[in-house]
C-alpha cells in the first residue's frame, strides 16, 4: 500500500485485522457493538442479504470504557465468543466477518463515536490495501436488522452515483412486535419527530436537510479521508459526522432498501434514539412534542430574502434585517449578521456561489441551534400531530390525520417514493 497520509496524521495507529483484504473487496460494513446481546441477530441479516458484485467485509468492534462493571463486561464478552464462532461458520470470500475486540477505552473518550471511528478507520486500511480508495463504508448498528437487498442496493446505489460522496439509508422502526406496547408508542414518535424535522427543514427552503441516522449512512472510503474521519463523540456523532458531506453537494438517499433499527429503551449513550425512549417510559420525556411549525416559518421567512441580501449595498442592508422575523433579529444581532454576510459577498463572485457560501455558514447545527433557541424564547414546543398537522396542510398539499401511527405511516411512503 502506498503511502497514506490519512492513515498516517489521523486514524487510530494500530492494525487490527491481520488478514489480507480480497483484491475484490468493494464495502466494509461496520458494527459498534457495545452491551449488546442480540448482535447474532444483526450478523444473520447481513449474511441472509443476497450476494453483490463485488466481495463485502463486515468490522464488527466490541467495544467498552475502562472500569466496566462485571455485568456488562460480561455481555461483551459473550458476544465476542459468538461472534467469533459465526465468523469462522458463516465467512467466505464474498461475505467476511471480523470481530475486534477493542482494549478498553478510556472513560473520556469510550463511546460509540471512538466504536466507529476503530472500525471505519480499519476499513480505509483494508480498502487502501486493494486499491479501493472509491470504495464504500457503510455503518450499521449491533441491535439492527436490514432487507435482504440491503447490501446489494447500497454497492449498486454508489456504483450509479459516482459523484456521491455519503448518502442517507432508508430506516423504519418497528412499531408493533413483543415488546411492551408504551415502546411501540414511544418509538411511532421519535420516528415522526425526526421525519418531521426533515420534511419541516425543507419546507423552509434549506438546502441541507437529510436524516442523519448511525445506522443507516454510507460514504466513499475517500471521502472519509478527506473529511478527517470520524469523530469520537459519545452521542450524536452521526450527525456531527454526515453534516461534514452533506455541504459538499452531491449527497444522496437510498431509497429502495431499510435498515429497521430497535426500538428498545438504552441506557448507552447519552442521548439518542434508546434513551429517549427509556425516559419516556420512565415519564422523564414526552417524546408526543416536536419543535413548533412556526420555527420553520420564521426560517423560511429568512431564507427568502435573500436575493435582495445578495443584491443589497451595505447600507441597505439593516432595512432588510429589520423586516426579519423576532425570532431571528434575536438569534443573530445585526452586528454579527451583517459581518457574515460581508464576509461570504468577498468570496463569492456570483449569487449561487453567494446562496452555497450562506448556506455553508447557516449550517445544519446553525438551524439546529436556532429551532432550540427559537423553542426557549419564542415558539414553545407543540405536538407531533399539531406540528404534523401544520406540514401536511402547508408543505405537503395532503388532508390532516389523526394520530402518530397514520402520521408516520403516510411520512414513509413520501420519503420512501
Amino acid at each position: 500500500m502506498n503511502k497514506n497520509i490519512y492513515l498516517e496524521r489521523y486514524a487510530l495507529p494500530q492494525t487490527l485485522i491481520q488478514e489480507p483484504a480480497h483484491d475484490d473487496l468493494f464495502m466494509c460494513v461496520v458494527i459498534p457493538s457495545y452491551k449488546e446481546p442480540n448482535l447474532i441477530k444483526s450478523l444473520e441479516a447481513l449474511y441472509s442479504c443476497s450476494s453483490t458484485k463485488h466481495s463485502v467485509e463486515v468490522i464488527v468492534v466490541i467495544n467498552e470504557p475502562e472500569g466496566l462493571e462485571d455485568d456488562a463486561k460480561n455481555i461483551n464478552e459473550e458476544s465476542y465468543s459468538l461472534a467469533k464462532e459465526f465468523s469462522k461458520t458463516h465467512s467466505t470470500d464474498k461475505l467476511k466477518f471480523h470481530i475486534i475486540y477493542a482494549n478498553p477505552m478510556p472513560k473520556k473518550h469510550a463511546g460509540v463515536g471512538l466504536a466507529r471511528k476503530i472500525g471505519m478507520d480499519e476499513a480505509v486500511r483494508r480498502l487502501e490495501s486493494v486499491g479501493k480508495s472509491n470504495g464504500i463504508i457503510d455503518c450499521f448498528d449491533a441491535d439492527s436488522e436490514c432487507a435482504n437487498n440491503y447490501l446489494q442496493a447500497i454497492e449498486s446505489h454508489f456504483l450509479q452515483h459516482p459523484k456521491s460522496p455519503a448518502c442517507s439509508i432508508h430506516f423504519e422502526h418497528p412499531l408493533d412486535g413483543p415488546l411492551d406496547n408504551a415502546i411501540y408508542q414511544g418509538i411511532t414518535a421519535y420516528e415522526l419527530h425526526l421525519r418531521y424535522y426533515v420534511h419541516a427543514m425543507r419546507y423552509s427552503g434549506h438546502p441541507h436537510a437529510f436524516q442523519t441516522i448511525g445506522s443507516s449512512m454510507a460514504v466513499r472510503c475517500d471521502s472519509y479521508q478527506k473529511q478527517g474521519g470520524m469523530n469520537r463523540r459519545k452521542a450524536g456523532e452521526d450527525f456531527y459526522f454526515l453534516h461534514k458531506f452533506i455541504p459538499l453537494g452531491n449527497f444522496t438517499e437510498i431509497k429502495n432498501t431499510q435498515v429497521t433499527p430497535s426500538p428498545r429503551p438504552s441506557d448507552r449513550v447519552p442521548f439518542g434514539t434508546g434513551r429517549a425512549i427509556g425516559e419516556y417510559l420512565d415519564k422523564k420525556k414526552d417524546v408526543n412534542y416536536t419543535y413548533n411549525w412556526e420555527s420553520f416559518e420564521d426560517l423560511k421567512k429568512f431564507y427568502s430574502s435573500l436575493d435582495n441580501i445578495y443584491t443589497a449595498e451595505e447600507n441597505e442592508l439593516n432595512d432588510i434585517y429589520q423586516n426579519f422575523p423576532d425570532s431571528i433579529k434575536a438569534f443573530l444581532p445585526f452586528e454579527s449578521f451583517s459581518f457574515e454576510i460581508a464576509e461570504i459577498k468577498k468570496y463569492s463572485s456570483n449569487q449561487t456561489l453567494f446562496i452555497d457560501k450562506f448556506y455553508k455558514w447557516f449550517n445544519g447545527f446553525k438551524v439546529l441551534k436556532f429551532v432550540h433557541f427559537a423553542r426557549d424564547h419564542f415558539h414553545e414546543n407543540q405536538t407531533l400531530t399539531e406540528a404534523c398537522d401544520m406540514l401536511f396542510e402547508k408543505s405537503l398539499s395532503l388532508n390532516k390525520l389523526s394520530n402518530n401511527k397514520e402520521y408516520l405511516i403516510r411520512i414513509r411512503e413520501i420519503d420512501k417514493s
